[in-house]
């Protein structure tokens, strides 16, 4: 048990999904797993463990914003052994060429956040995935043939921040954490995201609902990565 998770180490696996909202992790655990099993549930932090296909996975929230994602990715890596997590989330585009529904494989994140300065003594304004889990996310992507779009992200503190930052395919607000914390503590992880946002556009979104449960395709490739993990 740490501070903020209340689970056994056995309840963890060494293998986590990690959507931003509860909600998106119940969804997830309802509609793909069989044999699951709430983990969790310490500040609404729902987490489930149980099988996809004949493998154990974990679903674990991360909540919003790199504060929050450093708590939950740190503790799972250093108290729990995670080896892997992938981030699954939303994201708003810059890019014009990003529609609705694109889902986007992240290679880079730029971030004005001090985490990394607190993290390891040195602020580091790019944090960057896993080569491993990026080539295992565009194998399955090719196997799925489901379309990726990759390139690097903006990791916003302020959600409400509506500039765009030219070079960046768009916003989203936990990656830096959560590369940041895989490379101190010598684990893997990758982002995938789907375009929920046009902030070129403002009059064009996602609603609510299909933020929480609409993201199907993001979610299968994401859990058949991890299983093919070795």
């Amino acid at each position: 048990m740490t501070p903020h998770i209340e689970s056994n180490k056995e309840d963890i696996s060494k293998l986590v999904l990690m959507p931003g909202d509860p909600l998106r992790a119940k969804y997830i655990a309802e509609n793909f797993l069989t044999d699951y099993h709430l983990v969790n549930t310490v500040r609404g932090m729902t987490a489930y463990t149980g099988y996809y296909k004949d493998v154990l996975v974990t679903i674990f929230p991360s909540g919003m914003g790199i504060p929050s994602m450093g708590i939950y990715s740190y503790e799972l890596f250093k108290f729990y052994d995670v080896d892997v997590i992938i981030r699954i989330g939303s994201m708003g585009a810059y890019d014009e060429n990003l529609q609705l529904n694109d889902v986007v494989l992240v290679n880079k994140a730029y971030s004005s956040s001090s985490y990394t300065k607190e993290l390891i003594s040195t602020y580091e304004e790019f944090t960057y995935p896993h080569q491993d889990i990026i080539d295992l996310i565009k194998k399955t992507s090719t196997y799925l043939n489901v379309s990726l779009k990759e390139g690097a992200i903006h990791c916003t503190e302020c959600f409400y921040n509506n500039n765009s930052f030219n070079g960046y395919l768009g916003a989203e607000m936990e990656s830096t954490a959560l590369f940041a914390n895989a490379k101190f503590l010598n684990k893997k992880c990758a982002t995938l995201l789907t375009v929920s946002d046009l902030i070129y556009d403002k009059d064009i979104s996602l609603s609510a609902d299909d933020r929480a449960t609409g993201l199907n395709e993001m979610i299968k490739l994401a859990l058949e990565a991890l299983i093919n993990y070795k």
